[in-house]
Parts: C-alpha cells; structure tokens; sequence
C-alpha cells in the first residue's frame, strides 16, 4: 500500500510539473527496492552487477541515478537505463502533386517513454496549393428567407468560378431546413401543413426538418436547376431546425459525397436556431445521436424522435468528420452566432445582407480566414499522457509550450513548424495509439505511445551460487527461498510460520521503531549498521552532536552516541556553556549591575536594559514617566504612593536645569533625567514652570491683532486706489492716440445770407473748394440800382482761388465787388 501511494503522488507531481509547460529535464532520483518499481520512477536506473552491494547494504542501493551508480563503480554495461526513443513509421516528404498532397509530415510514429521523461519530436505541416475544395451550401428556407432564395438560384456558378481562383477542383451541394413538424414549431391545421404561407396569395412547400437536395457536385448548371426548383416554406416561431441539419450534413457521409478534402459547410440563416432540450416543447425527450437518419428521398426521417443536438456534440461531429463551417447571417442575429463560432472549432461569422447578394464575397472572405490559420490538435490521447505544443509559425514568431498547437495568417505553401512533447504520468499495460491532426483537414498524424516500466536484464539464474543457493538471482538481486533471509540468502530463520517476523523483531528496539533504527540493515536477525553508527540498534552516532562554531561539543566536549560529554569548565548539551562568571562583573564590581542574571558566563539582563554589564536602558524616558509624573505629583500636594511605579530608583529634585538648558525627558510639563550607576537608578528631576499671566498674553493679542488687520485694510486699500489711477491714466492716452480729425463739412449746417435792398447791404455764403480742400466764403453784396456778380478771392492754408456770385436782392440784380475775404472754416474732429 506505501508503495501504491508513493506511486500516486508522483504521477500527480508529474501532471502538476508538465501541466505548468515547464519542460524541465527529471533530475535525482527516488530510491526503490526492486528493478521494475525503480524504472517507474523518474530519473532511475538500475545496477544489475553481482557484487556492487557492500556487506549490509539493502537493495534500493542498487538504484539511483546512472551517474551515482557508475561513480560508485557499477560497470556501464550493468547499468539498466532505457531511454525515450523514437521511431519513424512512415514519414512521406511534403508535395504538391494534386495526385497525392502531403500536407503534415510525418505521418506515424512510434514512441517508447519513461514515466516522467518527456519526449519530443518535430512535426511540419504546409498547406498545399490549389487542395480540392468541397463546399456543401445550406439554406434557412423558412418565409424569411424568400428573396435570398431567388438570389441563390443564379449564383451557383459565380460561387465555383470564386472557389476556382484558389483550386481548380472544386465541388457543391445544397441542403435546406426549415424546422421539426411539431407544434409549437410548425403548424398542424392541415391547410397550414400544406401550405404553411403567411399569406393565402402565396405558395410554399410542406415544412421539413432537412432535407439534402443535391449532393457535392462539380456541375454548376446541376446546382442551378435543382436550386430553381426549390420553394420557400414557413414555419410558427423564429428559431430555425439549423443544429438538425448541420448535424446531418455532417454525419451522412455518403448522402453528401464529402471526399477526403477541405470540407466546407456553408450555412445561410436570417434567425436564431433550436438547440439540446428545446425539443421538449413538442414532447421530444429522446437526446440525438448524432447519426445518419436520412430517408431516400434526402429528408431527416427521425426529426420528431430526437431532439436538437447539443453544441458539443455538434462540435464533435463537424470536428471528427474535418468540416469546416462558415456562418453567413444577417445582422440581427450576428452577436448570438459569434457566441456560438467560439465554442465550435474551424468556424467564422459573416454579416449576410438581406437578399444573400453578397454570399460569393462572403465565402471568399471566410473561406480565406479559415485557410490562414492552423490549430493542431491531438484526439483520443490515452489517460495519464500530456501532450503539448510549441509553434514555429511562418511569420516568424514562437509560442510557449500549450496544450494545442496555432498559427495564424499563414499563407499557401508557407511551412510551419511544431515541436511536440509527450511525457507519460504513469505506466501503459500495452501500447497506446492517438491521433494528431490540423482542425479541418483530413490528414492526420498517428502517434503510438510504449511505457518502458520493466526490466530485461536477462540475468535470471535460479538456485545461485550468489544466492547462497538458496534464491534465484535476478538484476544482480538475490529473491530468496523458503525460510531463508539476508543479501545473499544467507540467513536461515528457525521454525516456520511467525520465525520471519520474529528474526526481523530483533533489530527492532521497539514494536514502533524502525529496523536498526533507519541507520542499518537487518541481517540474520542482526543490525549490520551503516556509516558511524553503532550500537545493538545503530542507534548511536559518534558524529551526531550539537555543534558550536562549527566544532562537535563546541570543542570543550566528546561525543559519545549523540550526547555531549563536556570537559573542564563548560556543561550543557553542547558544552557551550561556561560555569565561569568573570564576564558578567562590570567596571564597578557589581554583577550584571544589579540588573540581570549571570547565566553561562554572560548577563542575561531584566526587560528595558541591555549592554553586556546591563548598564544601559532601552526606553529610560518612557520606562519612568509614570514615576516622575506621580513623584512631581505628591511635590504639589497629590499625596500619591508612587513605589509601584518608581520601583528601587532614588528621585532627586533639582530645579537648575543641566548645561543644554532642558532635561533630556520631556512629558507635558515634567521634565527628568535618568542615570544608572553602581547598580541602582538615579532619577534627576525639576518641578513644573510657573504659569503664564493669560490676561495679559489675551489682552496683548488682541491688540496686536486689531493694528495688523487696520494696517492691512489701509494697505490694500491704497494699491486698490493706485491701480485705479494708473488704468485711467492709460486710458486716456490710448483715446488721445486714436483720435482722429474730419475736414467733410457738416451736411446740415447751412449758413445765414444777409440781404441789403436800396442802400441795404446782405453777406453773401459761399462754398470754396481747393484741391482736396474745402472751406466757406462770407461775402458782403451790395448792390444800387444794378444786380451783377460778384468776384471772391478764396484762400485755403497755403492756396488760393477766384468764387464769382450772382448778388440778387429782391427782383433786382446788380454786380456787385467784394474785397473782403470773411472766414474759412476746416473740418472740425470727430
């Protein structure tokens, strides 16, 4: 049973160290008592030689690792060590030729493992160049679905001459489903069988659950005539019989025509499917089985026995039959389907518009989504092998040990390369075979997988002379007859029946203790011990005592069977302890300073001092607060006892405060110093300051503070005054600079005329324009019995010019002579 248990827990250290992807190489070795358990265990090997063992020893001797086992003499010849191996089954060169593609090299191998040694070999897969295509169509033929109908019937040319570019052999089929004829899915008044249309203006086939209308064909005009011939259907709620016909699709095989080529299922869909227990509406409890279940003519017989698949094992079904899948919905149902795309391997998503008029861009884009990326997995590995995967990829980049193998945008023809480990937890009773294969391509790796778990050491020699002929010999160990005992066999127990148990009793000190106390052998009912032990039990060890300094019995002592024996002036288990106690005596004579014990030649001091002669105390402040604050205390009347607190310490009152002003103990008011000295405790200490006159400091305060707030207020208030004047200043100057004067004369000013009629006199206004300049004229007109004009000279600044008026007063004209130049006015600023 211990050898059971031992056995689990390494498989589970094993899984646990592989699980990590560490790959780390098995080192030691966990000794065992016969060859067959000792290969079982990692790192092992085995001596076979007759006369490796030294008198005593036992046989997990025998195993340990090859390099200890040949250091210690054992021939190389004799050492038992099988290594991982590998072996190349068929291993065919990666091609092209479209007669015979290789596209992952090798194709079969066979391992022999050691349990916990892992094993690693290089696979390299290339996907070929123009590989034949297979690409079945499946359509949603529910009511929804109407105008993609009539668009897919002219597309199945488009959509070969598409898939052509990337292969020349290309085939297609088409598959349709609508749902299970069940309530509540299809409805079963017998009009709405026949014709489950919305509208009784419109005509559509009886609901089916699938139906596989053409298989996989390379003739286009075939998928268009059999597509033509297709009607649209209906049926009662939204989520369609998609997971019933994927499922079928897949599994029937030969319905389909699938070869042993790209696989591709296109599935076309406007809704959301039916899945594992929905068929429980309908009274369908019965789970599918994932098998063929198509009547001859292409219609799923038992849609009303099984209900939906589930998404796993529809998973399993288009994985284990190399299908890859291609979503083409609309988008109001996109998020639901790339939920499902994640848990269905070799799957993509693409948005379908609402009259499937882009289904070719579609599949061209999915289809190259899907070739670019390679995930090589393993299927069917047996329990207790880990299998993991460390990718080269054509890009250039490297991936850790995982548990499958990916790359991504890898182009045709591009090379990729994964390392492959295997590490076995436990022994296979015979030979396992798996499979590695890249998801959604036909070929695979078939990988067989041996435990080597037992010895051949072709030795076998019954009755030996080795064996004290009383045993058989085998891998250089004695399996002894009958009542006989020992290495050799050498040991005969008297009597029979309880005479085994009994000889093994006597290397036993106790009932529970272990033979020759772990430390030696039991031969013929003696222990034969090992190293420095001795004793009838080997259990004394010479060299087993406490050390000091690195020396047994500190080097003041003798070992004798695990126990120090000390000598002169030292005792304890390690005799490092000194009976002396010159140590603990301090510059004053006294020991330890009264404040510790002398233990060992060394002061073991009492709690807050320390120093080799206890002199010295960690916290003096905060250890004897409490005392100088009850003893200034009592000093002003408190009548406390303060001999808890202050304990032996002698309080000393001085007011004179020490050379640096203060006592180097503060506490509110209480200020104190403590010294040890001699073995006692001296506590300086001051009484308490006077106290302040609070009216005054209230008083002067307040005064204080009354000028500073007024002094502030006239301060601030004289920059605030400042800062004023100076923006007005400023203001005023920009306004002086940006003036600017109008010589235009003011529309609406008009003169005043005088008019003198006889002897009268008048002034006559007039406009005078010089150059760019102008001005006004006031002339006097004076005028007898005659009207004329008169002259004016007119002077602007610098110039000068002639005006000529005519002088009229009343209904008499006359010309009249002025010299007098009255006024120019210039325009005035604006």
């Amino acid at each position: 049973m211990k050898m059971k248990k031992k056995r689990f827990l390494l498989a589970v250290l094993l899984l646990c160290m592989v699980g990590r992807g560490t790959m780390e190489p098995v080192r030691g070795c966990q000794a065992q008592p016969n060859c067959t358990e000792c290969l079982r265990s990692p790192g092992c090997a085995w001596c076979k030689q007759k006369n490796f063992l030294k008198s005593g020893e036992p046989n997990e001797r025998r195993c340990d690792t090859a390099d200890a086992l040949i250091k210690r003499n054992c021939g190389k010849k004799d050492v038992i060590n099988p290594q991982p191996a590998l072996e190349f089954m068929k291993n065919n060169h990666l091609q092209s030729d479209p007669e015979n593609v290789v596209q992952i090299q090798p194709q079969n191998v066979h391992l022999k493992l050691r349990i916990g040694v892992p094993k690693t070999f290089q696979v390299t897969f290339k996907r070929a160049e123009g590989y034949p295509i297979d690409l079945y169509y499946l359509m949603d033929l529910s009511y929804s679905m109407k105008d993609d109908l009539e668009k897919i019937k002219h597309l199945g040319q488009e959509i070969l001459s598409t898939l052509k570019k990337v292969t020349k052999k290309v085939r297609i089929g088409f598959g349709s489903f609508v749902d299970k004829v069940a309530m509540p899915y299809v409805s079963q008044v017998k009009p709405k069988l026949a014709n489950p249309c919305p509208s009784r203006m419109d005509t559509c086939q009886p609901a089916f659950s699938f139906q596989n209308v053409l298989p996989l064909t390379g003739d286009a005009e075939k998928f268009k005539m059999e597509v033509s011939k297709q009607r649209i259907s209906g049926n009662l709620d939204s989520p369609e019989a998609g997971f019933d016909a994927m499922m079928q699709a897949a599994v029937c095989q030969e319905h389909i025509g699938w070869a042993n080529v790209t696989r591709i299922l296109v599935y076309t869909s406007d809704d959301i499917f039916h899945m594992a227990g929905d068929g429980r509406l309908a009274g369908i409890y019965q789970p599918n089985d994932g098998k063929c279940h198509l009547n001859h003519d292409g219609f799923y017989s038992d849609a009303t026995k099984y209900d939906y698949p589930s998404v796993g094992r529809l998973s399993s079904a288009l994985s284990a039959n190399n299908i890859q899948l291609i979503f083409a919905v609309t988008e109001n149902s996109v998020s639901s389907y790339q939920a499902l795309s994640k848990l269905i391997p070799q799957s993509v998503v693409g948005v379908l518009k609402n009259d499937s008029s882009n289904v070719v861009q579609l599949i061209s884009e999915a289809y190259g989504n899907l070739s670019s990326t390679i995930l090589l997995e393993h299927l069917h590995a047996p329990k207790g092998l880990e299998v993991l995967y460390k990718a080269q990829c054509s890009s250039g980049s490297h991936t850790q040990w995982q548990e499958r193998g990916e790359c991504n945008d890898v182009k045709i023809n591009k090379q990729v390369n994964f390392t492959i480990s295997l590490t076995a937890a436990h022994c296979f009773p015979e030979a396992k075979t798996f499979t590695i294969k890249p998801q959604g391509i036909g070929e695979e790796l078939k990988v067989t997988v041996e435990t080597l778990c037992d010895c051949n050491c072709n030795d076998k020699e019954v009755k030996s002379s080795h064996c004290s002929y009383n045993g058989t010999l085998s891998c250089g160990m004695c399996s002894c007859d009958g009542m006989f005992l020992g290495q050799r066999c050498e040991c005969e127990a008297n009597g029979i029946g309880d005479s085994m148990r009994a000889m093994v009793a006597h290397c036993r000190e106790t009932n529970t203790s272990q033979l020759c106390s772990g430390q030696g052998s039991c031969e013929c009912g003696r222990c034969m011990c090992w190293g420095s032990h001795r004793g009838e039990y080997c259990e004394c060890d010479d060299s087993d005592c406490p050390k000091v300094n690195d020396l047994l019995c500190g080097g003041h002592g003798t070992c004798n069977c695990s126990v120090c024996r000390c000598e002169g002036d030292f005792t304890g288990p390690d005799c490092g302890c000194s009976t002396l106690r010159d140590r603990c005596v301090g510059n004053d004579g006294v020991e330890c300073n009264n404040f510790g014990n002398c233990t060992c030649n060394k002061c073991i001091c009492e709690a807050g001092f320390f120093m080799d002669d206890c002199s010295e105390l960690i916290a003096p402040c905060e250890t004897f607060r409490d005392c100088a604050v009850c003893t200034i205390s009592n000093d002003e009347g408190g009548g406390q006892n303060c001999d808890l607190q202050c304990r032996s310490a002698e309080l000393i009152k001085n007011d004179s405060m020490p050379e640096k002003g203060e006592f180097p103990c503060r506490y509110t008011e209480v200020q104190f110093e403590v010294k040890p000295k001699n073995g006692h405790i001296k506590i300086y200490y001051a009484g308490p300051p006077k106290p302040l006159d609070m009216t005054m400091v209230v008083v002067g305060s307040s005064i204080s503070g009354i000028l500073f707030i007024g002094l502030a207020i006239i301060i601030i208030y004289r920059l605030l005054l400042e800062l004023y004047y100076r923006r007005e200043y400023h203001s005023f100057l920009k306004e002086q600079e940006n003036a600017k004067w109008d010589e235009t004369p003011n529309p609406l000013f008009q003169g005043a005329t005088t008019t003198v009629i006889g002897q009268q006199s008048c002034t006559v206004q007039t406009d005078c324009r010089i150059g760019q300049q102008s001005g006004t004229v006031q002339t006097d007109c004076r005028i007898g019995q005659q009207s004329g004009t008169v002259q004016t000279d007119c002077r602007i600044g610098q110039q000068s010019g002639t005006v000529q008026t005519d002088c009229r007063i009343g209904q008499q004209s006359g010309t009249v002579q002025t010299d007098t130049l009255a006024l120019v006015l210039f325009d005035t600023p604006q």
